[in-house]
């Protein structure tokens, strides 16, 4: 019987298919199709709280959270910690499968307070006592590395997310390796290369500036920045792993394809798309870029030269980088949409 294409991928190379913000039956049937790891994100909670099938539920066990703090932040941030903790248990029977290699659901708690690296390294702990599979999805920005700092020292799974560029790749390896050299703790550790958020963000960007350059050349912004932060992590031997995450098309996932890499997608309409499609699998991450497609983008597009130069952003210049506000401000609203339904929920009681 012929395999399933994601099982097909990790048979003949070392990709791995991750899924994103999934309901209980999507994480099951992303775990039956080959799924390694999932990651969670703070919109989550709004989307089970509008979901049509988890809605109910979703109403009824945030009534129940209201009970447990008066303090409307904290109500969302344990509602989410018990939506996450259902998906969390589906994935530990490839945590134990695996002997805690792969299998992990990370967390990314409260978007607004990002700038305070204590609200992060608290709420990390907290998430982090769910379950042994939850791994800590903090943002590579000034106040996101001091906190993963602290939590790389404890031996805390993490996951380094909103990475728009190599500069923020470089300084959270080298952070990593200087903290574990000296507190020989090793936690496994990613970051997040948000490809298809970054593409999507991009083609805005050039729109409004009125760059004129070639849709086919701009198509392929954010994989010759996948492409260069591949190769620059393995040259340097970093010893942190690869998620392409945002995926907003299929190449987000194809062209990642042969690389030692995890690829987060959506269930519906990405994951469930290539799964229907069932192409060939062909490695393509190494397929080197034409030197004329880099050229017109480091020429043309000051915003691709940020991210893809070792110098581009300096780290105060993470968390204000446009594609990096794009991505949060899409969590700030969903965060804030729950805290007002806490709020007439609690009105109501």
């Amino acid at each position: 019987m012929k395999q399933g294409y994601f099982h097909r991928v990790a048979a003949l190379t070392p990709t791995k298919m991750w899924i994103n913000n999934v309901t209980p039956p999507e994480a099951e049937w992303a775990i039956a199709a080959g799924a390694m790891g999932c990651t969670q994100n703070p919109s989550y909670t709004w989307k089970m709280l509008n979901h049509p099938d988890y809605k109910d539920s979703a109403l009824a066990l945030l009534d129940e959270t209201l009970k447990e703090s008066d303090d409307d932040n904290q109500v969302e941030c344990i509602l989410q910690r018990k939506l996450v903790k259902g998906i969390a248990d589906k994935f530990m029977a490839v945590y134990e499968r695996t002997n805690g290699e792969h299998g992990y659901v990370s967390i990314q708690g409260d978007p607004i307070n990002e700038e305070d690296p204590q609200v992060i390294i608290d709420e990390g702990r907290k998430n982090r006592a769910m379950s042994p599979n939850i791994m800590i999805k903090i943002p590579a920005t000034e106040a996101g590395l001091e906190a993963m700092g602290v939590l790389i020292e404890e031996n805390t799974p993490l996951n380094a997310t909103e990475v728009m560029g190599l500069s923020q790749v470089i300084d959270v390896c080298e952070m990593y390796h200087k903290i574990t050299a000296k507190t020989n703790n090793k936690p496994i550790m990613y970051y997040s290369l948000i490809t298809g958020i970054y593409d999507e963000w991009l083609g805005k960007e050039v729109e409004k500036l009125g760059i004129e350059i070639s849709p086919d050349i701009l198509y392929q912004a954010g994989m010759v920045i996948a492409k260069k932060v591949y190769k620059f992590v393995h040259d340097r031997g970093y010893q942190l792993g690869f998620i392409g995450g945002g995926v907003r098309g299929l190449q987000h996932f194809t062209e990642m394809v042969g690389g030692d890499a995890c690829i987060t997608m959506n269930w519906r309409g990405t994951a469930d798309k290539l799964l229907e499609l069932d192409q060939p699998v062909i490695s393509r991450l190494f397929n080197p870029v034409q030197e004329h497609v880099l050229d017109e983008l480091l020429t043309k597009v000051p915003p691709f030269r940020q991210a893809y130069m070792e110098d581009g952003l300096k780290v105060e210049e993470y968390e204000g980088y446009g594609p990096v506000m794009y991505f949060r401000n899409m969590f700030i609203t969903a965060w804030k949409n729950t805290l007002k339904l806490i709020e007439e929920r609690r009105e109501q009681a």
